[in-house]
């Protein structure tokens, strides 16, 4: 999981980001990225793709993430600049967002996935990162855990969805739920044509 930043290491660069992002499949609410600068060599164990953690093992390693991160920001576009600008745009906005956030100036930021047009900043994109850039995997975890700690805070101001259950993810409970009670103002309105 470290062989990207050792590789990045000897190559000159000296701070090195990971960015990833968590919610971008989701119909409600915001999409969120995490930007996070770990020490070299750090000494957690365990960190991984967050899709392959559990939820409590993800709560643990956020807290020793942010314990020992020499800089970390997390950050979203919400849903009606998802609207506005389209899903992918968001989350550039967010990754964005999150990198800029960091008090440390990275270097480099590492982003998971194929794609990079609207990252602002010097970066690499590393397809499957967050299973093999301990950097974009502890972005992961950052961003996964704060999405769901939001989701939940939803679940309590829109009970009728049970956002607890899907997480805002199109299952069958949450179409059913948006044909009894149609949109909210959380709602990605362009994710939603399937419901009419």
């Amino acid at each position: 999981m470290t062989e990207i930043e050792r590789d990045l290491l000897k190559q000159g660069y000296k701070i090195i980001c990971g960015v990833d992002e968590a919610g971008r499949g989701s119909l409600v609410g915001a999409v969120f990225a995490a930007a996070v600068i770990l020490p070299n060599d750090t000494p957690i164990k365990g960190i991984d793709d967050s899709k392959k953690l559990s939820a409590e093992t993800r709560q643990r390693l956020y807290d020793e993430i942010i314990n020992i991160a020499l800089a970390y920001s997390i950050a979203s576009a919400d849903n009606n600049e998802i609207d506005e600008v389209n899903i992918l745009n968001a989350t550039y906005l967010a990754m964005n967002r999150a990198i800029e956030g960091l008090k440390i100036k990275p270097d480099i930021s590492l982003i998971d996935g194929n794609r990079n047009s609207g990252i602002k900043h010097t970066n690499k994109c590393i397809i499957g990162g967050d299973g093999k850039s301990i950097s974009i995997a502890a972005a992961s975890i950052l961003a996964k855990v704060s999405r769901d700690r939001y989701i939940m805070e939803l679940a309590k101001d829109y009970p009728q969805y049970s956002f607890e259950k899907h997480k805002g993810y199109g299952t069958k409970l949450h179409y059913e739920k948006l044909r009894e009670f149609g949109a909210s103002d959380i709602h990605r309105v362009t994710f939603l044509k399937k419901v009419h």
